[in-house]
């Protein structure tokens, strides 16, 4: 983010690793940390399915890459490591305050 800031002129830009992952392989890699099975937890909403769904979808990041010096960090296994840990962290705050007596808006899931 900061690199794009300091460019002489606004531009838009995809920060993508060029590879893809399906939400299948997400959801294995994050039940794989918490040692559970995500099948048991997971159900398909076809409210959310596109009407006509993309077979593949892949960001490019050359623009970034060759104006900004940008390059990805992060693998794939790594970034749900700590996306897992994070609600793992935010799970836990919640717990401590409402086992404080403390009313929580629990985060993360949908409202009705």
């Amino acid at each position: 983010m900061w690199l794009m800031l300091q460019q002489p002129s606004p531009g838009d830009y995809v920060i993508a690793t060029g590879q893809s992952h399906s939400v299948r392989e997400f959801l294995e890699a994050a039940a794989a940390i918490l040692n559970m099975d995500w099948t048991r937890h997971v159900q398909l909403d076809p409210r959310y399915l596109r009407p006509t769904e993309v077979d593949h979808l892949l960001g490019d990041s050359t623009k970034a890459r060759k104006e900004l010096g940008w390059s990805p960090k992060v693998e794939f296994p790594q970034l749900v490591q700590m996306m897992v840990e994070h609600d793992l962290e935010l799970a836990r705050q919640e717990r401590t305050l409402t086992r404080a007596g403390h009313q929580v808006v629990v985060r993360g899931i949908a409202h009705k």
